[in-house]
């Protein structure tokens, strides 16, 4: 096997590191096999990929999902710069139910997330020009949309920075009710 799986707390929520290999021509790294990845897809299919450029170090993007039908598993990567990337359990009865984990992302360290359905991902970018790349398990569907303000004192995220560069759209996701018993992926 060539793609290593770590747990993160999160249930469905891991890390996957490449084994990346060398010699004086270079090196190659596999970021994706699907018969590897099979037990954490859980019989889901990448149909999409993406790419978000974000220049500025403290900028934070986040938090987003989509509801059901149209929920997805997201594999991020960063391929420049650095990212703090973080993934907020959102799912009705789950054990971690509205609990977060973070792992920092860089440029040729060779790791992605997987986000599982149900949960919101967000991210802040930690060294200049970082750049990831998405490979999701549905397709966008705006109408699908939801997000969790990066600043709900429910899930309070300990975000690294002083948050950056918020889109109007992240600005008003709205912030979790008591009454909020989480959604259904």
């Amino acid at each position: 096997m060539n793609l290593k799986i770590e747990q993160t707390g999160i249930d469905g929520a891991v890390v996957v590191s490449s084994t990346r290999r060398g010699d004086e021509r270079g090196s190659f790294a596999r970021w994706f096999c699907e018969d590897e990845l099979a037990a954490v897809l859980g019989g889901s299919r990448i149909v999409q990929a993406n790419n978000s450029v974000t220049p500025e170090p403290g900028t934070l993007r986040g938090m987003h999902f989509q509801h059901a039908p149209h929920a997805e598993k997201k594999l991020i990567r960063c391929i420049a710069g650095r990212v703090f990337d973080v993934v907020l359990d959102l799912r009705a009865g789950s054990p971690t139910f509205l609990q977060w984990r973070a792992v920092e992302l860089a440029a040729g360290d060779d790791r992605a997330i997987l986000i599982p359905e149900g949960c919101a991902h967000g991210f802040q970018v930690l060294e200049a020009g970082a750049s990831l790349l998405y490979l999701h398990t549905a397709a966008y569907a705006p109408h699908a949309e939801g997000g969790v303000r990066y600043d709900d004192p429910r899930a309070a995220i300990a975000w690294p920075l002083p948050p950056l560069n918020l889109s109007a759209r992240d600005l008003q996701h709205p912030l979790l009710g008591a009454d909020f018993n989480g959604i259904t992926p």
